[in-house]
């Protein structure tokens, strides 16, 4: 997609394009695609060349947070890759998406705040050289668009989405991150719960649903973080009550006097996890689904601006991270 110049061969060496078969994807899929290079005025040599999926992370810091760039996955395409001048070298390649990689867009639109990609690594005379990230639009799966469409149907409204350095508690990892996508609640718990997080932890076979909401203190009442876990299988996802399971759980929080009655949590926070139970049934439709609220969401924060340039202001100026699988 953004081809550039191998620079380390000086004026007239060959050039590089890396294209994607699709740019479209789903968590546990396997991406396919080629790394063209264009030969120049001489032969020349590429002694290894690396792909990596990347996305963005928090990371805290004391009281603070820092952008970096999180590389979750690492292969190598083709060693000894010798280009004849003038001629087009091309080293086809695949890349196995972790089941934990982050969501990027949701309806066929880009998730705001969010870019996962795949960077193209050439090492010529022993010295990487990083090249440019082609996005990768990263779609839920089945069972995990079921609970977005619930937040909609619910009437949540979306408020931004991130991915953060950590572990959870209570729940098997294969990454060290996590995405967080944050909603403001419905107008019914206005002054009770100011936002709610959701997090996915996908498997092959299972999937699990990680609620935090920031409830609002009172004169009556104290504030905090309560949090919910759902744990269920794909298959059963299909078949749950989200937008019944997710609305009871969030009017427990709304009328519960503690602050911290947790159902599962973050790592580091105490107290007793269970994962609370779902519901089979029919829930009639209150909003306009994930789809369009990300699509209103995406028009007020991107604007005109074009994918490519949005990845170039989110990584550029960032520290690097090393998570691997």
């Amino acid at each position: 997609m953004f081809k550039r110049m191998l620079s380390a061969f000086g004026v007239g060496g060959p050039s590089v394009d890396t294209v994607l078969d699709s740019p479209h994807a789903l968590p546990g899929e396997v991406i396919t695609g080629q790394v063209r290079v264009q030969g120049g005025s001489s032969d020349a040599q590429i002694e290894e060349i690396l792909l990596s999926l990347v996305t963005r992370v928090e990371v805290e810091h004391g009281d603070h947070e820092r952008a970096g760039t999180a590389e979750f996955l690492r292969v190598s395409a083709g060693r000894k890759v010798k280009v004849a001048a003038g001629q087009l070298t091309t080293v086809p390649f695949q890349l196995a998406l972790p089941w934990e990689t982050p969501i990027s867009a949701v309806g066929g639109r880009e998730l705001p705040g969010m870019v996962v990609g795949v960077r193209t690594e050439l090492v010529i005379a022993g010295a990487p050289d990083k090249g440019d990230l082609d996005p990768v639009l990263v779609a839920p799966l089945e069972s995990q668009d079921r609970v977005l469409e619930a937040f909609g149907e619910l009437g949540f409204q979306f408020r931004s989405a991130d991915v953060e350095a950590g572990r959870l508690h209570g729940v098997r990892q294969e990454l060290g991150f996590f995405q967080e996508i944050e909603f403001f609640p419905p107008s019914r718990y206005a002054g009770r719960v100011s936002q709610v997080e959701l997090t996915f932890v996908a498997s092959p076979d299972d999937l699990v649903v990680v609620l935090e909401a920031d409830k609002r203190g009172g004169m009556f009442r104290s504030g905090g973080d309560t949090f919910g876990r759902f744990h269920v299988s794909h298959e059963e996802a299909l078949r749950t009550d989200w937008a019944a399971a997710i609305d009871g759980w969030l009017a427990n929080v709304a009328q519960s006097g503690g602050g911290h009655a947790m159902f599962g949590g973050h790592q580091g926070h105490q107290g007793h996890h269970h994962d609370y139970d779902h519901h089979d049934g029919h829930h009639g439709r209150r909003g306009p689904g994930m789809g369009g609220m990300v699509a209103g969401a995406a028009a007020g924060v991107v604007g005109g601006m074009i994918l490519g340039e949005v990845v170039g202001d989110m990584f550029d100026g960032g520290s690097e991270e090393g998570f691997e699988e």
